[in-house]
């Protein structure tokens, strides 16, 4: 009798300290990754990576919007990758085609006018195909679906079932969530925050995409009244990775070598394709995803207030910005990431990119 009284209180008090343990752990951040996820491999995919890979982090879904490619191509792109990781849980969002007003002849007018740009994304001459068309994939077609769902409709919805619970992370053009605030207002004060890439100010660079226009930022130019419209929304909190501290950082073919020893389908992955896309040694837009999980990463930041250029002449699609004293009356506060431990980035980046993939299946 006194074996059975024993045996039941160790059962009570195990089960008691696992519910404990359970209930004092940290529940995982949500957020949605608004991407235009081009691929294979490169700042895009690499960002979904880090992500999906934190064991902090619950990806409620991929938003995609045209932007580096155009729309189909990426979705197919992010749909294969989540295959190769065992994540094809997490569902794949198509969202919008073309940018709110600009269009590929108007930019191209534009810079026969004004000059040409380092940098055009899907309107680029050098990799130019008609939208709908999705060329042979280098890393194999993908086997999965995307949502039926519209991106705005599945963003809005998700704001709504985790009200301010929600990061959106935002890594290109920002003409998803410019939908998503025009069907439903309430839709960035029901976010937790809005995450971003995007904008520049000063960079310290000899980069010719900034060298002659420092204020010209691809997620901006290729849609500026997304943008516009974005940065005007009362979202509890905005933070912006611009093109200055991005710059100081680079994947390096070390750091490459280092996650490759780790095996994983996904190391095959980023060995095979980390450096095969246009600018993919610098990590744009794996810093912000990195800093939302790991703020202890920026060691300066500043506060201003951001817009940007709606005039449509040789400043469209710039970065504006202002202090609290001479800003404008519609324009937000928005925290600037300034300065970044690099070393600590790095070695948070190999960790995530060579663990084992939280949920594979």
């Amino acid at each position: 009798m006194k074996r059975k009284v024993w045996e039941v209180t160790v059962v009570i008090l195990t089960v008691g300290l696992f519910a404990s343990s359970f209930a004092s752990a940290e529940p995982r951040r949500k957020v949605i990754i608004n991407e235009d996820f081009s691929g294979p491999g490169g700042s895009n995919m690499q960002t979904l990576l880090v992500l999906a890979q934190s064991p902090l982090v619950e990806v409620l879904g991929a938003t995609v919007v045209s932007g580096d490619q155009w729309r189909d191509e990426e979705v197919a792109h992010t749909l294969r990758l989540l295959e190769i990781i065992g994540r094809t849980d997490i569902p794949v969002v198509p969202g919008a085609v073309f940018p709110l007003l600009r269009t590929r002849d108007e930019a191209q007018a534009w810079q026969a006018r004004y000059g040409k740009v380092a940098y055009a994304g899907a309107w680029d001459d050098r990799w130019w195909h008609e939208p709908f068309v999705v060329p042979e994939l280098p890393e194999g077609s993908p086997k999965t679906k995307a949502s039926d769902e519209d991106a705005a409709h599945f963003l809005i919805r998700m704001v709504h079932k985790y009200p301010h619970e929600v990061t959106i992370y935002e890594g290109g053009p920002m003409t998803n969530l410019a939908l998503a605030i025009s069907l439903d207002p309430q839709f960035p004060e029901l976010a937790q925050e809005l995450v971003f890439m995007g904008g520049s100010l000063n960079p310290n660079t000899d980069n010719p995409e900034f060298a002659s226009n420092p204020r010209h930022e691809f997620n901006f130019w290729f849609d500026p009244e997304a943008a516009q419209i974005v940065l005007r929304a009362p979202w509890k909190k905005i933070v912006c990775t611009p093109t200055d501290i991005s710059l100081k950082t680079q994947l390096t073919p070390a750091l490459v070598k280092q996650i490759e020893a780790s095996g994983t389908p996904l190391a095959h992955y980023i060995a095979r394709f980390a450096m095969y896309s246009p600018g993919a040694d610098i990590m744009w837009d794996e810093l912000a995803a990195a800093a939302w999980i790991d703020p202890t990463l920026i060691t300066k930041r500043e506060t201003l207030y951001m817009a940007v250029d709606l005039d449509h002449g040789a400043g469209y699609g710039n970065t504006l910005t202002w202090s609290e004293t001479d800003k404008p009356p519609l324009a937000r506060p928005v925290e600037i990431q300034v300065d970044v431990d690099l070393e600590k980035f790095y070695k948070m980046f190999v960790k995530l990119m060579s663990a084992p993939t939280p949920g594979a299946h």
